[in-house]
């Protein structure tokens, strides 16, 4: 009896089902959503390019780009999972997706949108030293979001410097969808209307600036792969979503930047949290000093 037909049967003799592997066709699907990910990213970035002050409909469309590719972000990998197509070529790719997407697109979006457009009736030294400022924090966006990913991809099991609760999923660092996605509800939040106070623009600068460092941060934010559609309630985790997405629908500006700037500070309020109740468990001072 050939080798192949024998690891087919258990010891007491009855025939073993083997996993049916899927077609070659099924490994396309994910790699679909992908593929519109990047042609998110491509179209943010071309309409980045051509908004203007008189025409600030091109940064807004940008941004509503860059928020569709959060959802395809999400799918792709779920898409992965349930149809059992997950490979190294779709994780290479949809690494290489997410720098051009929620890396290149957004910060160059932030760049123009924020210090590009300040108007030239400003001191024309502040408008450059504001302008040179910007470069520079874009481009930090860019590289931590791109260190992020390459974190991402070599941790096995990576754990927080503020642990949450045992059991619990958390990302050690904010995603970079979700950085892109402060950047995007900003500029939507104002119809895509720039920047023209340099006072603005300085805490535009900050908040660009920030949300890079939480990329590369080790502080923990709350993981979406907790969300299970087997949980034991599914009706009302659809119902939710349905919520969620009129609300969106109806007021996204306030919608899109409660939720982005949300999930900002949630990462915040952790690390603070944990720092506070350390300092409780482990007070420091003369008093509780051991001998």
């Amino acid at each position: 009896m050939p080798a192949e037909q024998m690891n087919l049967r258990d010891r007491n003799g009855e025939e073993l089902r083997t996993p049916r592997r899927p077609s070659r066709g099924m490994y396309v699907l994910p790699s679909l959503f992908t593929a519109a990910n990047i042609a998110l990213g491509y179209y943010a970035i071309t309409q980045s390019v051509q908004g203007s002050v008189s025409e600030p409909a091109y940064y807004d469309r940008a941004a509503l780009a860059i928020g569709f590719a959060v959802l395809f972000d999400g799918v792709d990998g779920r898409v992965a999972r349930m149809t059992n197509t997950t490979s190294d070529f779709g994780r290479e790719l949809d690494s290489l997706a997410d720098v051009i997407t929620f890396g290149v697109a957004p910060s160059l979006l932030a760049y123009i949108w924020g210090f590009r457009m300040l108007p030239l009736t400003l001191h024309s030294a502040l408008r450059e030293n504001v302008i040179h400022a910007g470069v520079l924090v874009c481009f930090l966006f860019l590289i931590c979001g791109a260190s992020r990913l390459a974190r991402f991809n070599i941790s096995i099991n990576p754990q927080p410097r503020n642990p949450g609760r045992p059991g619990h999923k958390y990302f050690v660092g904010m995603p970079i969808p979700a950085g892109a996605g402060v950047v995007a509800a900003v500029v939507h939040f104002f119809n895509g209307a720039p920047i023209y106070n340099p006072w603005i623009a300085l805490a535009w600068l900050l908040l660009v600036l920030f949300t890079g460092y939480l990329m590369v941060s080790n502080w923990r934010f709350w993981s979406a792969k907790e969300v299970r559609s087997g949980d034991r309630h599914p009706f009302q985790l659809f119902a939710l979503i349905a919520l969620a997405g009129a609300l969106i629908a109806w007021k996204s500006e306030w919608m899109l930047i409660i939720i982005a700037l949300g999930y900002l500070v949630s990462g915040v309020l952790a690390r603070l949290a944990y720092s506070w109740g350390r300092r409780r468990r482990h007070p420091r001072g003369p008093d509780t000093a051991q001998p």
